[in-house]
Formats: structure tokens, C-alpha cells, sequence
């Protein structure tokens, strides 16, 4: 019981925790944007599976140190396929089972954010209406798996990275999953009474979306400066509101 008196676990499980909650801000946005095509008596009850979905995956992951540690290892080379020489492109191109799920969960994401916002743009109401028609809740909860296990590794690594008890991962996660669950219905609404900032949030997908690509090839972008980008942008977006609702 000494640890509950040591400082730098708590220290450590705080800053944890602190990260945690912002990795999983982008996962929120997404399953929002997801389950607002469902009917409104299945947003919430879709909200609420995908973020238990993603505390199993998480805490399952966490289980499986070892198995995510070996994935970080390469599986092949990319540079050997394509006959390329060059020592810097062959160490870009050294792709493992993490770098695969990284590049596929952003190709996704890149694809889901960009057909959304087509849609937006171009005003394809028909389209629309017919593609939210073929949708249903087992499909809008596959999507929402896809993008929960991208997410879950990410924030698993990053849970290795910081700590070495496993109790102290559990926990960080478990209160940034349950701190999670009580804002999303307020960040969903959010994001879908606002057309503009349901724009920005897509923005803010497609940019996840190019980061998560660029990792799997070693190009890695601070995540410091996204999310210093995403709170100026809501920063600016809010301002605009305020404006228009003073005007209005």
C-alpha cells in the first residue's frame, strides 16, 4: 500500500489521465458526427456503446503490453518491394502492425471527413437523405470500432510511454473514458446545433486523418501543434457565434 503515499504515482496518474481525456477528444467528435445520422432515440444509446467500446478496447490493450510493444517492430520494408536504395527512404518505409493500423484508420478517417464535408459543400440533400436512410446502428457502431481500436492503440502506446504500473494506466483510462462519457451528449449537441463548427470538427478529423498517415511512415507532427490549432480555431469559431447571436 506504500504506492497510495507516493507522489510521483499520483503525478503520474493525473498527467495521465490530463492526456488521455485530449487523445480522446477526437474520438468523441468522431462517434458525434457518426451517431447524429442514427434517429435521436439511438444518438445517445450510440454514444454510449462507442465510448464503452473503446474503454474494453483500451483496458484490453493495456493487457497486451507485450503484443503492442512487438508491433512497433517492423513487419517488412516497403523500400524492398519498390527497389528503392535510399537508407532514409528505406527507414521511412519500414512499416509495422502499428504503422498498418495507423495508415489504415487515417485513410478512413481522411475518407469519412472528406465525404462529409462534399456533402456539406455541395448541398447533395437527396444523397444525403437516401445515404442516411441505408443507415443503421450495427453500421454506424462498426465505423465507430474501426476508429475506436486507431484510437486505442494510439492512446495505449502513449499510456507505455509515460508509466510503468499497469493499475495506474487502468485507472488513467478508465476516469478519461467515464469523464468521456457524462460530455458527450454536451459536445454532440454542440457540435450538431452548429452547422459551422460540425464543419470545423470535420476540419479537425481530416487534419487527424493526414497526422495519423504521416506517423505510420515516421513523419511524426507534434501533436502539440494540432491541438494548439484546434483550440484557436474554436477559440475564433466561438467569437463568430457570440457575434452573430448579438447581431441576430
Amino acid at each position: 500500500m506504500e504506492w497510495i503515499l507516493d507522489p510521483q504515482i499520483w503525478i503520474s496518474f493525473l498527467t495521465l489521465t490530463v492526456l488521455e481525456i485530449v487523445l480522446g477528444i477526437d474520438n468523441v467528435v468522431f462517434i458525434s458526427i457518426q451517431s447524429a445520422k442514427l434517429p435521436v432515440h439511438l444518438q445517445k444509446k450510440a454514444r454510449q456503446v462507442g465510448l464503452i467500446l473503446a474503454l474494453v478496447m483500451r483496458v484490453a490493450l493495456l493487457f497486451s503490453i507485450k503484443w503492442i510493444m512487438g508491433l512497433t517492430e517492423p513487419m517488412f520494408n516497403l523500400s524492398e518491394i519498390l527497389g528503392i536504395d535510399n537508407v532514409n527512404w528505406q527507414r521511412y518505409l519500414a512499416l509495422s502492425g502499428r504503422d498498418l493500423i495507423l495508415f489504415i484508420g487515417g485513410l478512413f478517417l481522411i475518407y469519412k471527413a472528406t465525404t462529409e464535408i462534399h456533402h456539406k459543400v455541395e448541398g447533395h440533400v437527396e444523397s444525403v437523405t437516401k445515404s442516411l436512410g441505408s443507415i443503421t446502428f450495427s453500421n454506424v457502431i462498426m465505423q465507430i470500432i474501426l476508429l475506436d481500436l486507431v484510437f486505442s492503440l494510439d492512446s495505449v502506446i502513449t499510456a507505455v510511454g509515460m508509466v510503468d504500473q499497469i493499475g495506474v494506466m487502468i485507472a488513467a483510462v478508465i476516469v478519461a473514458v467515464l469523464i468521456m462519457l457524462l460530455t458527450a451528449e454536451s459536445i454532440s449537441k454542440f457540435v450538431n446545433d452548429y452547422p459551422s463548427v460540425k464543419m470545423l470538427a470535420l476540419a479537425f478529423l481530416l487534419l487527424i486523418g493526414v497526422s495519423l498517415t504521416a506517423e505510420a511512415f515516421d513523419q511524426h507532427i507534434p501533436k502539440g501543434y494540432i491541438y494548439f490549432a484546434m483550440a484557436f480555431s474554436v477559440l475564433v469559431e466561438y467569437l463568430n457565434i457570440k457575434s452573430s447571436k448579438k447581431k441576430s
